[in-house]
């Protein structure tokens, strides 16, 4: 990938003249079944910039109220895109009640917010990593679509799901309008995501995204991390999906600690009341940093950095500080 990076040819991409980043874009759309993409600086921005694409000031965005835009995204939606967020419960395995969405989706009122969108994730990170099945996702968009909403898919960690259902992910987000995914995440890219759609949006999206500052120039450096990502890294994710699952298991008895066994690479991990902060200071004074995941929760993630050997030191470590409790 480093050697991919030093020898990239490049342009001005907000000129569309970067060679190495239109390659990435047309083989990104060609990987998801979509017309056209556009490279962005991050996950968060693909969002944004699929709900500016997809609404208009004023309307309404239904999502799970554990997803990562309604989360984690500083309520970049409402603040910039002018739309009202309404959260509908997510099940377990990060799916939604279709009764409730169709529910949700509001009759036509000069009183009410206009339901435009409904944006959907897949795997689903708080949810453990779940990955969603190609046949429920187009069920969730046929309930959308009858009733005039678009729909966007953050598959920030799409091709996840692909291994772990052995579906392609242009199956999984072939009923959606817009789909997003991550090189910077288990595909190990330095940094980058990309949009896809039709044609039509990813020309308004590449509007949005210099209004919200992600032109960027000689990107095709980073272009070439993303083509490398995707010709290489996709087929090894099950290894990261073996050592979640192994993880998982070795630590799931562990006294003070309740353990969902993963699809893919997030493991989700529930401590006793008022344990968590404990727990993660304790293991990163130790070697392993994990991630708060909700006030009883943290999560900890596999990636291709992450060896058997790291996976036996933190099962060991993790015991060590049960012991020490």
């Amino acid at each position: 990938m480093r050697s991919a990076i030093e020898n990239a040819l490049v342009g001005d991409d907000v000129l569309g003249d970067d060679p190495t980043v239109k390659i990435l874009e047309e083989i990104s759309a060609k990987r998801i079944g979509k017309e056209s993409a556009l490279f962005v600086p991050s996950g968060t921005m693909a969002n944004l910039i699929a709900i500016l694409s997809n609404t208009t000031p004023g309307d309404e965005v239904l999502l799970g109220d554990q997803s990562h835009i309604f989360n984690y995204e500083v309520a970049g939606a409402s603040r910039i895109g002018g739309v009202q967020l309404h959260p509908l419960k997510n099940l377990p395995n990060g799916t939604l009640n279709l009764e409730e969405l169709s529910l949700a989706i509001r009759e036509k009122d000069i009183h009410a917010p206009n339901t435009s969108l409904l944006c959907l994730e897949n795997t689903h990170n708080r949810c453990g990593g779940t990955a969603i099945p190609g046949n429920v996702i187009s069920d969730t968009c046929e309930i959308a679509h009858k009733k005039g909403l678009e729909v966007h898919l953050d598959g920030a960690r799409i091709f996840n799901a692909e291994v772990f259902l052995n579906e392609s992910a242009a199956l999984l987000a072939e009923k959606c309008d817009s789909v997003s995914f991550c090189f910077s995440k288990g595909l190990g890219g330095p940094v980058g995501s990309i949009l896809c759609g039709s044609q039509l949006l990813i020309e308004k999206a590449r509007r949005y995204r210099k209004m919200l500052g992600g032109g960027m120039r000689q990107v095709g450096v980073l272009a070439a991390a993303g083509i490398y990502a995707l010709e290489h890294n996709i087929a090894r994710l099950d290894e990261d999906h073996k050592h979640a699952k192994y993880l998982a298991m070795e630590i799931c008895n562990t006294p003070g600690l309740t353990v969902q066994i993963p699809d893919t690479n997030i493991v989700s991990v529930s401590t006793e009341k008022d344990r968590r902060d404990f727990w993660i200071n304790e293991l990163e004074a130790i070697g392993i940093k994990v991630s708060p995941f909700g006030i009883d929760r943290f999560r900890m993630v596999t990636h291709l950095d992450i060896d058997n050997d790291d996976i036996d030191f933190a099962i060991k470590k993790i015991h060590s500080v049960a012991e020490k409790i």
